[in-house]
């Protein structure tokens, strides 16, 4: 037997009921760019620089700052939120999505403080793949990673660019097997929500990037972030952050109208 669904609970009004008790933003306030954080640091640096609108929701706190025609998303931790942010924006439609998050350095010659760039994201997560299989690698919009490279690069920033391993793991720090496996895969560092910001941006045509600031070094010899060390990473390097996170949208603003960012068309 079929059922169908009442008209007043189609997807879309469902999606924009959410968005509004999810954010506390009705689609209307978002602008076309937005930022993506998971730190109220980040999220209260933002809000300072200018006299935002803030708004916040059951899950998600949002900034709308009309200016620079950007909206901040602190949409707090893990891959099944990260899936739900895109979800819920991609009824906003917006142009470009940018994530500024952190990461544990894995490669031996990252260091504390620098930045990556990922070109590609390992899917240990068991999110992403509701959204596309799990032979579908997870890639960022390539062109947003361009241009992050050419604001890095402006600003004389030490980067690097490889592949970031995503996973739910926590506490994967005292896991030796979890460690020798880390090492033979060569990622360049390992965070929580990638593979699943690109998949999800990819299965709902939004272009994404991220740019993964390195919080700790986990694989080194008291090398795991500590509640001190935590706030000395935010306190030294986080402005830098969201300044060159802003600085990418406004570049990416002012392209030609003929640069799509969008992934191509099924």
């Amino acid at each position: 037997m079929n059922v169908k669904t009442p008209p007043s609970e189609n997807r879309r009004d469902i999606a924009l009921q959410m968005l509004k008790r999810y954010t506390g933003s009705s689609s209307k306030e978002f602008h076309s760019f937005v930022l993506l954080t998971n730190f109220n640091y980040y999220f209260d640096l933002f809000v300072k620089q200018k006299n935002v609108s803030v708004t916040h929701g059951s899950i998600m706190d949002v900034a709308h700052d009309p200016d620079r025609k950007i909206s901040m998303v602190n949409f707090r931790m893990g891959a099944p939120t990260a899936a739900l942010v895109i979800d819920i924006l991609s009824y906003v439609q917006p142009k470009t999505v940018l994530m500024l998050g952190m990461c544990g350095g894995l490669h031996p010659q990252v260091k504390k403080g620098e930045f990556i760039l990922p070109m590609a994201a390992i899917r240990n997560e068991g999110t992403s793949e509701f959204y596309m299989p799990k032979r579908v690698p997870a890639l960022p919009t390539f062109k947003i990673q361009m241009i992050l490279s050419e604001v890095l690069s402006k600003w004389n920033v030490k980067f690097k660019t490889g592949v970031i391993h995503s996973t739910d793991y926590r506490f994967w720090e005292f896991d030796q097997k979890f460690k020798i496996s880390l090492k033979d895969e060569k990622a360049m560092g390992i965070e929580m929500e990638c593979s699943t910001l690109f998949i999800a941006g990819f299965k709902k045509k939004i272009p994404i990037g991220a740019l993964l600031l390195v919080s700790d070094l986990p694989l080194k010899k008291k090398g795991i972030k500590t509640l001190q060390s935590s706030k000395e990473v935010f306190s030294t390097y986080a402005q830098k952050h969201l300044d060159i996170g802003i600085e990418t949208l406004i570049k990416i603003q002012a392209l030609k109208p003929e640069m799509d960012l969008r992934h191509f068309e099924w």
